[in-house]
């Protein structure tokens, strides 16, 4: 538990890793900007959106991501109110995931740049220190990457405009490999940052991928791996000391999903567990205050 509360900064979760205990989803679409009806994806559910900060802090978890599903509401008194109930707790908004649009389609990209563009302004008044967008989903060709640079560096100068930073993920098929992404990265000269994921790219050769592009990453989706036996510890160890050996001192979200655990805050608080313990045996640094 020392370990724990020692870096309590370096932590965050997602409301992903709470998507059975949340139940609802609201899925926000480009093709359609009317508000969405309340979808029981996962269930019924037992936990309200705007109650997860308070249950945050009750874990010793001080900084929260959203997906932009689990969002019942855009209105400007939601968000003061959700936003309230964050700082109330003492939990930071860290980022606000936008969870569809494609910049990479020849034939959507202009809609899907203003429909991103249309959730600045929402994480901004949430006070989200980023926003993570998708960068594409097209092949990576050079026609497609080029297009996908374009409206990034768009986007990009209208996040900078209200404080709030862009980041994307090595997410999709846009993004497959190191090359793709350290080549977004250097095309946009720094104005868009890299959330790593652990779990996108579950293929031979993950570790040495990882290893190319956590060290340029501000953030990290640290998401387990389980199977019946539970919480595959030695991959997850080896993606946290990789990252940290490459340079990342940012914050872990913890990314829960499984049914291995009844409770999702069980698994949440194991990955926290095995992540605090390799941050201990590396003495790892805090990051620097207000670096994400």
């Amino acid at each position: 538990m020392t370990s724990v509360v020692k870096f309590a900064d370096r932590f965050a979760v997602s409301s992903w890793s709470l998507h059975r205990a949340l139940g609802s989803t609201y899925p926000y679409t480009p093709a359609n900007n009317a508000q969405p009806s309340r979808q029981p994806t996962y269930g019924e559910g037992s936990l309200e959106l705007i109650d997860l900060p308070r249950q945050c802090a009750e874990h010793g978890v001080f900084r929260l991501e959203i997906c932009s599903f689990h969002l019942p509401s855009r209105s400007p008194d939601y968000i003061g109110e959700f936003r309230r109930a964050a700082q109330e707790a003492g939990v930071k908004i860290q980022t606000l995931l936008v969870e569809d649009g494609d910049l990479s389609d020849p034939d959507t990209a202009q809609r899907d740049a203003e429909w991103m563009a249309g959730w600045i302004d929402t994480a901004a008044a949430l006070g989200a220190g980023n926003m993570r967008v998708i960068a594409g989903k097209a092949q990576p060709t050079d026609i497609a990457l080029t297009r996908a640079e374009t409206y990034l560096r768009k986007l990009a100068e209208l996040t900078s405009a209200v404080g709030v930073r862009l980041v994307v993920e090595n997410w999709f098929d846009l993004l497959p490999r190191p090359a793709e992404v350290n080549r977004v990265l250097d095309a946009l000269h720094g104005k868009v940052g890299l959330n790593g994921d652990f779990g996108n790219w579950e293929r031979d050769g993950k570790y040495e991928d990882l290893a190319m592009i956590m060290g340029r990453a501000e953030l990290c989706h640290a998401k387990g791996r389980y199977s019946a036996a539970g919480l595959d510890v030695e991959d997850y160890v080896r993606c946290v000391e990789l990252s940290t050996a490459v340079g990342y001192r940012g914050p872990f979200t913890l990314i829960y999903d499984s049914r291995y655990h009844e409770d999702e805050w069980s698994g949440i608080l194991e990955e926290r567990a095995c992540i605090a313990g390799v941050l201990e045996s590396k003495n790892e640094s805090m990051p620097a205050a207000g670096a994400v």
